[in-house]
């Protein structure tokens, strides 16, 4: 998924194993993997387990939890780097009618799927015990104990460059799975960001600073618990000491000096795109108090860029736009302050939909006049 041409992000870079899928790419590979897994159990068939690489703080293991919830799959969680001897995947011994047989751990799944067995952060797990889950990830079993049908493993794990403290995976073990490597993608964080109502002045940073995701201690985790914790904060410039303390306390440097000129500069004020599209005097209540925000010198067209990917991406997921709505969007598009190419970028990402009331704005003479 591309970043819209408003943004100034850059192509991430992709380190890790596999091709490079944004998280809705990566969602739909794992469904499909699962759904082809099922299929070769039924045939009597190995299943291949699903290795999502990806750098630190960028969902991984949360899209793997959000993903089994949202399908009703069970889910069984083990991070191996807490494992310090193999008995404690196997399983405790005990003696039944004169014979040795283990008893398995509680997070092994006894009951049938469909389920995930998460097992977490593989690569930062002792060598040892990387050896003795290779059964596992052959054969679906171990020595002591089997996965119930229709379990299915996925891993993940952080990339081998160096920058992490993790155990080589050997050949023998990387081709017992798939890979994909996660990246991160602007627009599908935002997508996500909004319906998990994460404060809104959150979103508006990134999406003005998207360069600050790929930090070392910034990341999308660490900004999503940042961004939660301002939302008990209504008035950021009121509170700007304590705003400035939890920022430098989770953030990089950069990122936090960012944030607080951010706010010096209003950052915090930007509309929001249903106040943008009902309001009832649209030049008092968006027209200028944004010109107010981003007039400079020089005109801060990051801040406006941001504006416009939200009103974009809201707009999309409307079924209708009202009355005010479609002269609120148009009186948008012709206000003389926006730059040319951001009204090419917004108007060509709004033309993508098929919605009538949203044709009748962009065919509008005025404003098919501007953009062309």
């Amino acid at each position: 998924m591309s970043t819209s041409a408003y943004t100034s992000s850059s192509e991430p870079l992709r380190q890790g194993t596999g091709p490079g899928v944004c998280a809705t790419e990566l969602i739909q590979f794992l469904q499909q993997a699962l759904a082809d897994n099922e299929r070769l159990e039924a045939q009597g068939l190995p299943k291949t387990p699903v290795c999502i690489w990806g750098k630190h703080g960028i969902g991984k293991t949360e899209i793997v939890r959000a993903f089994a919830q949202e399908r009703g799959y069970r889910l069984a969680y083990l991070a191996p780097a807490q494992i310090e001897e193999m008995g404690d995947v196997l399983g405790m011994p005990s003696i039944v009618e004169g014979r040795t047989v283990f008893c398995p751990p509680r997070w092994a799944p006894s009951q049938p799927g469909p389920g995930i067995l998460l097992l977490d952060d593989i690569n930062r797990a002792d060598d040892r015990i990387l050896r003795g889950l290779m059964p596992l990830l052959q054969d679906g079993a171990l020595l002591s104990w089997a996965l119930p049908p229709r379990w299915h493993i996925v891993l993940t794990a952080n990339p081998d460059t160096g920058q992490y403290s993790v155990t080589a995976l050997d050949d023998a073990m990387m081709t017992r799975m798939a890979h994909v490597t996660l990246e991160f993608d602007l627009q599908t964080w935002v997508k996500w960001a909004t319906a998990a109502q994460i404060d809104a002045r959150g979103i508006h940073f990134v999406l003005a600073h998207p360069e600050t995701i790929t930090g070392k201690r910034t990341t999308a985790r660490t900004l999503t618990r940042f961004f939660r914790l301002l939302s008990g904060i209504p008035d950021l410039r009121a509170e700007i000491s304590m705003v400035r303390l939890w920022v430098e306390a989770l953030l990089d440097a950069e990122t936090a000096q960012a944030f607080v000129q951010f706010i010096h500069t209003g950052g915090d004020r930007l509309p929001a795109p249903d106040a943008i599209l009902s309001a009832s005097n649209f030049d008092e209540a968006v027209a200028k108090p944004l010109y107010a925000i981003v007039k400079g010198p020089p005109l801060r067209t990051d801040i406006l860029s941001a504006v416009c990917t939200r009103l974009a991406m809201h707009v999309s997921h409307l079924n209708k736009l009202s009355d005010t709505s479609q002269r609120n969007l148009k009186l948008f598009l012709l206000m003389d302050y926006l730059p040319p190419a951001l009204r090419f970028a917004l108007a060509r990402d709004l033309a993508a939909s098929s919605m009538p009331s949203l044709q009748v704005v962009l065919s509008d003479p005025e404003v098919a006049a501007l953009i062309l």
